[in-house]
């Protein structure tokens, strides 16, 4: 399993919302290049990147500073938010990011994404981001026409390489994760899966590695981090992956 941190980037500082609300952003102080370092130090093999900004339509506030990122580590870098057209997914790609994140476009428009599996290669991971099973879009502001098992499913019949699954209400909480639908999603899907929302502790990170399944591939962790609830260190030596050769979800 992947121990995951995450930096989501708002006005190009790290930030964690709860349960995806702006208006209850915490606000860490940190640069997100220099907490990019400290975590790969740490040990981390793979970064999740979010751009809350480009969620919101500024698709260009933050991408010098994803470069700078991108620049300053040699780990896996996954990018979401506010991916939306193929100039999007070749900037990206072209700045060395490894794995882009589809959530609205994938909900709203699955033949496009498909289109870009063919033509860009298994380099999209599925970013199912749900409310009682239904699936959010559009910064988790709408509700779509999908329930969440159903869009992994099809994200694996269009050849995306994983899924990022999110329970919204568990999201920036640190109430624990939600691991037994994380499981549902990953036994019909087929996909790997990462489990993100409500990881609070190395407790957490322990019971999705003995409860997770053979599935659960990853495991995302924000707000914990930056408050000290987690220590990074530790859970990379304990529960972190030692596959050889490059990632391949």
């Amino acid at each position: 399993m992947y121990i995951i941190p995450a930096i989501d980037i708002l006005g190009g500082e790290c930030v964690r919302l709860y349960k995806g609300d702006y208006d209850e952003a915490t606000f860490y102080g940190k640069d997100p290049v220099a907490t990019a370092r400290e975590f790969q130090q740490a040990g981390a093999k793979r970064i999740h990147i979010v751009d809350l900004d480009a969620v919101r339509g500024d698709t260009q506030r933050n991408r010098k500073k994803i470069r700078k990122i991108r620049r300053a580590v040699d780990c896996m870098l996954e990018l979401g938010g506010g991916i939306r057209n193929e100039e999007d997914v070749e900037e990206l790609l072209d700045s060395g990011i490894d794995r882009l994140v589809i959530g609205t476009v994938l909900a709203t428009n699955l033949n496009k994404v498909a289109g870009w599996v063919q033509h860009f290669g298994s380099v999209f991971i599925a970013g199912i981001d749900a409310l009682d099973g239904t699936v959010r879009i559009y910064g988790w502001e709408e509700a779509s026409d999908f329930k969440d098992v159903d869009l992994a499913k099809r994200a694996g019949e269009i050849g995306m390489c994983s899924v990022i699954y999110t329970n919204i209400s568990k999201d920036g909480t640190m109430e624990g994760p939600d691991i037994q639908r994380t499981k549902v999603l990953a036994e019909e899907s087929g996909l790997p899966v990462i489990l993100s929302g409500g990881v609070s502790s190395n407790a957490d990170i322990e019971l999705v590695s003995r409860e997770g399944g053979n599935n659960i591939r990853g495991v995302i962790t924000g707000k914990a981090v930056y408050e000290g609830k987690i220590d990074l260190k530790a859970v990379f030596e304990s529960y972190q992956s030692e596959e050889e050769g490059e990632i391949s979800w």
